[in-house]
């Protein structure tokens, strides 16, 4: 097989991946941020909340 005949669906394939995973950071930035309003509403009803600006400083490093 030629690789001119393989490059553009080379390409498709891997646009359609990071389409794919674009899709998949929305959903899961969705679904973080339902889980963070849930976790203050339960730690604001139990009277334990912290600063929101304690809880989303800039300089704090997850991974």
């Amino acid at each position: 097989m030629d690789d001119r005949d393989k490059t553009p669906k080379d390409s498709e394939t891997v646009l359609m991946a990071l389409d794919q995973i674009s899709q998949t950071i929305d959903v899961m930035t969705s679904v973080v941020g339902r889980l963070r309003t849930y976790v203050q509403e339960e730690a604001a009803s139990a009277g334990k909340q912290p600063s929101l600006q304690e809880e989303m400083r800039p300089d704090r490093v997850l991974h």
